[in-house]
This record gives C-alpha cells, sequence and structure tokens, in this order.
C-alpha cells in the first residue's frame, strides 16, 4: 500500500461518527495506527496511559511546550492537550497507516505546518442529528452538554469545510457506506 507512514486526519463534530469509522476501518483490516495524542485531563474508566491518551500534568505540558516539543496543541475545556512531534515520528516508524483524531482548531494549525497531511472531515447529516447523537451517549452534565452544542453549532458553519481535504456525510444508518468513502480516500492518497 503506497499509503504506509503516511498520515491522514479524521476529524468533525462531537456526534458526526469519527470514533466509529476510525473502527470501521480497523475491522476492514487497514494497518492502522492510531495517533496518541498528550492531555492534562484525568483518564476515564476504562482509559489506559499511551493507548487512547498520554496522560500528564499540566507542569509537564508546560515544560513541553516551553521545549516546543507540540505540533500543535490547544486547551479544550479546561485541558491541555496536543501532539508530539515525537508521536508523529513513532507513528511513521511503524510502517502503518496513521490516522490522527482531532477537532478543527487542530487541523488548522497542522494544515499550516504539514499541508501533506490528508485531512477528512466527517460530519454528521445536520446539526440536529449530531446533538441527539451526543444526548444519546448520557456521558454529560446538562452544563457540559450544552458547552459542547454551542461548540458544535461553531463548527458546523459551511466556511469550515474549505479547511479539509475530503468531506465525508455519515448518514443515519449508512455507516459502513461511510467508512469504504475513507477507506476508498486512503487508499487512493
Amino acid at each position: 500500500m503506497k499509503n504506509k507512514g503516511k498520515i491522514f486526519i479524521i476529524s468533525g463534530i462531537s456526534g458526526s461518527g469519527q470514533d466509529s469509522v476510525i473502527e470501521g476501518l480497523m475491522e476492514r483490516g487497514m494497518p492502522i495506527e492510531r495517533v496518541v495524542t498528550t492531555t492534562t485531563r484525568l483518564a476515564r474508566r476504562g482509559e489506559t496511559n499511551g493507548k487512547q491518551y498520554y496522560f500528564i500534568s499540566v507542569e509537564e505540558f508546560k515544560k513541553k511546550l516551553a521545549d516546543n516539543e507540540f505540533v500543535e496543541w490547544a486547551i479544550v475545556f479546561g485541558n491541555y492537550n496536543g501532539c508530539t512531534y515525537k508521536e508523529l515520528e513513532r507513528i511513521k516508524a511503524t510502517g502503518r497507516i496513521g490516522i490522527w483524531r482531532i477537532d478543527i482548531q487542530g487541523v488548522v494549525t497542522v494544515k499550516s505546518k504539514m499541508p501533506e497531511i490528508v485531512a477528512i472531515c466527517i460530519k454528521p447529516p445536520s446539526l440536529e442529528v449530531a446533538i441527539e447523537r451526543r444526548k444519546k451517549r448520557g456521558l454529560e452534565s446538562e452544563e457540559v452538554l450544552g458547552k459542547r452544542i454551542e461548540e458544535m453549532r461553531e463548527h458546523f458553519k459551511p466556511e469550515n469545510d474549505s479547511k479539509y481535504d475530503f468531506i465525508v456525510v455519515n448518514e443515519e444508518g449508512k455507516l459502513d457506506e461511510t467508512v469504504e468513502k475513507v477507506k476508498r480516500i486512503i487508499e487512493e492518497s
């Protein structure tokens, strides 16, 4: 496969189905290695350091920032999140297809520094569908959900589409088709 060692961004608003698409690609046997970002938030139940995230303290994060170790970073809901250059080198060394799940803010930063990285946006069919998907998860308080919905509205604006190389709409009940579209993009890029 010509794209081994190449990195692809999978991005989208909360409730778009990004994780489901990534899981679908893995189930189809694609040689994927997920980019693991660094965060200062506490690990949730079932999360393991080095698998979903690298969990570090705010002090450690700020030291890495001062040492210019991050490709991109942001403060999201009060937590520092970012990806190190070292992590991208780890992905490339595996010879596998790197999948990097980041938000639109990260996409803009990464594309300005590394335009060769292909950014794929997974979009729900509508903002209303995205909100309903988020509510079904039942993981957040009403206050946090309200903040997420505001963030979703902002990111659903049509002008944001130009920040991506590809847009794939994840229609209700058509996840397999969405995964196949993303798989073709990766195979042909």
